[in-house]
């Protein structure tokens, strides 16, 4: 959940790779994973679908027990916001959940009243999608 990510945990991180225009996007949720390398997309192997993921600085250290390193993947399930605006997280965001505007390397980001079913983000809007009042 982002509330464990720790500054030291996201610290060798050099970029952030979005595969989707967040701009579109209330709010991406995200975790730290193991991953065999520091660069390069993920596999990914969660429901929904991945729609970034964080870079690595050669500085970043493999996992002494694993040889895995920990970066950061941006996700959404097929039930978040984007996809059901009027589902479950109309008005309310999942616990790793976080603005993606927020995000940059080395910055865990947060939560905004926007990813928390504030007002509809401009994509909402020109779909002409409303949050339940």
């Amino acid at each position: 959940m982002s509330s464990l990510i720790t500054a030291e945990e996201i610290s060798h991180e050099t970029e952030l790779v979005w595969l989707e225009d967040i701009d579109n996007l209330d709010y991406v949720r995200q975790s730290l994973d193991r991953l065999p390398t520091r660069k390069g997309k993920p596999a990914y192997h969660r429901d929904g679908r991945m729609v970034g993921y964080a870079l690595l600085g050669p500085q970043a250290k493999a996992s002494r027990a694993s040889g895995t390193f920990r970066r950061r993947v941006f996700w959404l399930l097929p039930h978040d916001r984007d996809s059901q605006p009027t589902g479950l997280y109309a008005k309310s965001a999942p616990a790793e959940a976080v603005d993606p505007r927020t995000l940059k390397p080395r910055v865990k980001g947060y939560k905004t009243e926007r990813s928390e079913g504030g007002p509809p983000s401009s994509a909402m809007q020109q779909l002409g999608i409303t949050l339940p009042l």
